[in-house]
């Protein structure tokens, strides 16, 4: 008899559940990605006005960094509890902190008026906006991946990945219109505020259409049978860390090497390029910000592709396409940007999101098809957002520092290709999980545990001669 959770939903309910899921993911990352462009483009000035040009740059990225670093917290807290209360009323709550945080930052007093406290507070927002979105991935791509079947997962879970260059695309988008309306002056001086505070009205409409969905299937169907074993047996289910950490270690390591090149590439990509494009190329503003929104645009199309293609040959073949030619391409990239051309830029920018996409789009059907389901939020969220400390969150402020010591892109592009190599090794460490049924390995999984813990007290209370 197949299990309730494991039967598909109708097609409209499943683009129901497509939506909300991307509509929330992109505002979460529009909040996060404005940041790091307004670090890029103004915070320097704004919060950082004693410091040399470009170490006010590196300040900024260093509290851009620091967001990075809120999002393992993120990760924990959130997946412990979507794991015991469900996906959608943890989605709801990071959306409600992230767009706070971002609306707040819109309203923060700066340097001029405040003096230290005004990149203090800066700081503690960030912060914020880093816990909410550590917990935000998980649970999106989990609702998708949960109500899907094996079939085609990797296609509709690819759908909230695309919500990270939906976001970039807005905010890209918003900061390019203010920028192309507004005097240097009157944007340093206001302007800059708008898009932060527009995120208010965005996470109205995001809580709207997340709220009207239902709880997973597959989680429903966990939480029955973890709630039955407790009234038959008196066994208490273990924390879902505990668990992660006994049972799931290796997938972890895993999917936090697989987040190596995939995360320091988009953010070398997408947010160092506004730095070396205007000043090592001699770029304006408006050219790198039209470039990177064209480049995003293309992104987001191709994402979807990607995540088809694993559902035919795999994810691991479709994520080493990705890896592989996003370290072959960076030498390329460089010296397409070093031509100082509006063409050669979004050439480069183009093709690298696109190599980036291969990886990206595979990421959310494989990393939840690791994890059996009262574990998954956690597992996904901790493998996904642990490597963010070291991969994403120094990659614009390294870059920046690499640039400022060696005043050239190839000790840049040698780290790019470091962390290439080394996603490389961890795929090739994976197993191939397209075939997979989530609920299939969510009784094959847990029954395996329960069956090893049971042995393991049985042995314990035997007496020594047994």
């Amino acid at each position: 008899m197949s299990s309730p959770a494991s039967a598909p939903p109708t097609p409209s309910s499943l683009k129901r559940i497509v939506a909300a899921s991307l509509i929330g993911t992109t505002i979460e990352w529009y909040d996060f990605f404005l940041y790091g462009s307004a670090a890029a483009l103004v915070f320097n000035k704004l919060f950082f006005p004693e410091s040399d040009p470009l170490v006010g740059t590196l300040l900024s990225f260093l509290t851009y960094a620091v967001g990075f670093a809120a999002r393992p917290l993120g990760a924990l807290v959130f997946g412990h509890y979507g794991d015991r209360l469900g996906r959608k009323k943890l989605l709801v709550l990071s959306l409600l902190l992230m767009g706070g945080a971002t609306f707040a930052i819109g309203l923060l007093p700066t340097h001029a008026t405040i003096g230290s406290a005004a990149p203090v507070l800066l700081t503690v927002l960030r912060l914020v906006q880093g816990f909410a979105l550590g917990g935000e991935w998980g649970g999106a791509v989990l609702l998708v991946s949960e109500h899907g079947d094996a079939r085609r997962r990797g296609f509709w879970a690819s759908w909230p990945q695309t919500g990270a260059p939906a976001g970039q695309l807005l905010a890209t988008g918003v900061l390019s219109a203010l920028t192309a309306l507004l005097s240097d002056a009157a944007f340093t001086s206001w302007g800059w505020r708008i898009p932060f505070l527009l995120s208010g009205v965005l996470v109205i409409v995001g809580l709207w259409i997340r709220l009207s969905v239902d709880e997973s299937p597959v989680f429903k169907a966990a939480l029955a049978q973890a709630e039955q074993r407790k009234a038959t047996t008196d066994q208490v289910e273990k924390m879902p860390l505990v668990a992660v950490l006994r049972h799931h270690w290796r997938d972890v390591l895993i999917a936090m090497g697989a987040r190596m090149a995939e995360n320091i590439s988009y953010y070398v990509i997408t947010a160092f390029i506004l730095v070396y494009a205007t000043t090592s190329a001699g770029l304006s503003k408006q050219t790198a910000l039209n470039a990177v929104l064209i480049a995003s645009a293309v992104h987001f199309a191709v994402i979807p592709f990607w995540g088809a293609l694993s559902d035919r040959i795999g994810r691991r073949p479709v994520y080493l396409i990705g890896a592989v030619g996003v370290g072959a391409w960076m030498f390329p990239f460089f010296a397409l940007i070093d031509a100082r051309s509006f063409g050669s830029l979004l050439l480069a920018v183009t093709v690298g999101l696109v190599l980036h996409g291969a990886m990206y789009a595979p990421q959310a059907a494989f990393f939840s098809e690791m994890f059996a389901t009262r574990m998954r939020y956690s597992g996904a969220s901790i493998g996904a957002q642990f490597s963010s400390v070291a991969a994403g969150a120094p990659a614009p402020l390294i870059a920046t520092a690499l640039l400022a010591d060696y005043g050239s892109s190839t000790p840049i592009a040698l780290y790019v290709i470091a962390a290439a190599l080394l996603t490389v090794v961890a795929i090739a460490c994976a197993r191939e999980t397209r075939d997979r049924d989530l609920a299939s390995v969510d009784a094959g999984r847990q029954g395996d545990d329960s069956t090893r813990d049971s042995r393991e007290s049985s042995a314990a209370d035997a007496p020594a001669s047994a």
